[in-house]
């Protein structure tokens, strides 16, 4: 990037970093500015430097993975190129600013903007609205349905795009778009410390938002859809990513309070504070259950795990892995109740005070979770002339549209096709997805069609260990498992007859971004080739 002559050079700063033999190619260094660290990066031959945290988490880049032009990070598998800094792969929205490097008599330096060592990302530019607009107009180019990361990047993506009509965002939320993930792993969260961007930001960017609103009907044939208020939007381009819902339970007892779905921060926060010292039961073992289990040991007197499977996670981890979480969790004083289903929630005074299972166990409560898994939130598109799939799920093509002219869809709530399983339509509900089918769709909209190249990657946080997934491992027919089960600092191998489709990991860093790198590249990994028990290959820092 060529900085222009006038600069102001104390917004500057420029330092020698290192020997220009210090790294060798493929290798990456963290260095010290002064004012601040930047990743210094050596590819045939060249230097390269930008910033050193990954602007999702903060993760440092240095210990993640350097391949062919771009750094993945360790901890979730965002991936950014090494020479523009631009997100290249998902989770997170921003990208990082890059840094001049040169070689003066075989020193390394490096000179940057003082800003930009010190904020660690930056925002790709985005054009503005330029039709004169009504705020009160029955009308947008573009409506999007749903306040999710598939909703977010794909209004983002629009504007970095150079789209200068309308943007409408709605959403069932009261909040702006925020981290919906960190709600089961931190329920004190408020909405202000989750959010994803600030309204000044949507606003700067003229991408509106209308909070609490939900659509309960739309037409195809006049472009146009209804919300439950009344209002009527029409639309030139819709996209839909209107999440999930909570799958229903048949239980007795429904009006009985302090019983959840967790769903916004406020939930999280009620969460919280009624299993203070009280005794908290959650019903199901997904990720968000076994998440606010785990959250809740250190504040609930008890906590009681409720599950329809003989393990936690079986079918998205196997039994192996499944049975050492869950050792985890008995060893901080969770107690499993499993293969075993709610019959009752008993009140007192209207508040919650026992749970009542099929096999006849009673358990004391005070607050309940329920995390029994979730359908698609489709049920305002019965009518409409939108394809749904048995299941509820738009089935959309791989530019994100339905069957529907003008119409995109992306997120939980579609199945689509999906190159390394044969174009197989399926759903993959991650918060990484949702962000890659967001840039797919408003890509299409544009009419360009974009290449569909990420891995699907998941994580999940508990007792402060986290678990890696990459790949799609459904229907795996082996499990292939490197390391110590009991120590929990393993490395599982998802197998489909010969070949590797998904990995997972605890403490192995960065095992599942190695491997996420691998499959991206269009690479298969055999079978074969982890079972050895050597899998140096994959670890090795120089396995580029």
């Amino acid at each position: 990037m060529l900085l222009p002559l006038n600069h102001n050079s104390r917004e500057y700063v420029e330092a020698s970093v290192c020997h220009v033999k210090d790294l060798e190619n493929g290798q990456m260094r963290e260095v010290d500015l002064g004012c601040g660290r930047a990743l210094l990066i050596k590819q045939h031959g060249e230097f390269s430097a930008m910033a050193h945290k990954c602007p999702h988490y903060g993760a440092p880049l240095v210990k993640g993975v350097l391949s062919k032009g771009h750094v993945r990070c360790p901890w979730h598998g965002a991936c950014f190129s090494t020479a523009t800094g631009d997100i290249e792969d998902f989770p997170g929205l921003d990208s990082l600013p890059t840094f001049q490097v040169r070689v003066e008599k075989d020193k390394v330096i490096i000179r940057a903007n003082k800003q930009a060592l010190q904020s660690q990302k930056r925002s790709k530019p985005m054009s503005r609205c330029s039709a004169v607009i009504n705020s009160n107009t029955g009308f947008s180019h573009v409506l999007i349905v749903g306040s999710g990361p598939a909703s977010l990047v794909c209004a983002e993506t629009l504007r970095q795009e150079g789209f200068t009509d309308r943007i409408v965002m709605c959403t069932m939320d009261r909040h702006p778009p925020y981290d919906r993930p960190k709600l089961s792993k931190s329920l004190e969260s408020t909405a202000e410390q989750l959010r994803l961007r600030s309204m000044d930001f949507l606003q700067d960017h003229d991408i509106e938002l209308l909070t609490e609103k939900e659509v309960v009907a739309m037409d195809v044939k006049t472009r146009s859809v209804t919300f439950e208020d009344g209002l009527r939007m029409e639309y030139r381009k819709l996209f839909i990513a209107s999440g999930s819902k909570p799958k229903p339970m048949s239980y007795k007892g429904k009006d009985v309070r302090n019983v959840f779905h967790l769903r916004t921060p406020e939930d999280a926060n009620s969460i919280a504070r009624l299993a203070n010292n009280k005794n908290a039961v959650i019903v199901g073992t997904s990720f968000v259950g076994m998440e606010v289990a785990a959250a809740l040991t250190d504040k609930a007197h008890s906590v009681s795990v409720i599950g329809i499977e003989p393990v936690p996670f079986k079918k998205a981890l196997g039994e192996k892995v499944g049975k050492a979480i869950m050792k985890l969790f008995e060893t901080n004083r969770v107690k499993f109740y499993m293969l075993n289903e709610v019959s009752e929630m008993i009140g007192q005074h209207g508040q919650l005070k026992e749970v009542v299972l099929k096999s006849g166990k009673v358990l004391r409560a005070d607050v309940c979770v329920i995390g029994a898994g979730s359908v698609p939130a489709t049920g305002f598109l019965k009518q409409s002339g939108i394809h749904l799939d048995s299941k509820g799920f738009i089935t959309v093509n791989k530019m994100m549209q339905t069957n529907v002219d003008g119409v995109f869809a992306g997120g939980d709530v579609v199945t689509f096709p999906f190159p390394p399983r044969n174009n197989k339509k399926v759903n993959i509900p991650h918060w990484q997805m949702a962000h890659v089918h967001g840039r797919v769709a408003a890509l299409g909209m544009m009419g360009r069609v974009s290449e569909f190249k990420t891995v699907p990657y998941f994580w999940s946080a508990m007792f402060g260990k986290t678990i890696r997934y990459a790949g799609y491992g459904d229907g795996f027919d082996d499990v292939i498992i490197q390391g110590d089960l009991d120590e929990l600092r393993f490395v599982a191998f998802y197998t489909r007859s010969e070949e590797v489709v998904a990995v997972a990991s605890m403490n192995y860093d960065p095992i599942v971004s190695r491997v996420a790198e691998v499959l991206g590249s269009g690479k298969t990994i055999k079978k074969r080739d982890v079972e050895t028990g050597d899998i140096s290959w994959l670890i090795d820092k120089g396995s580029h």
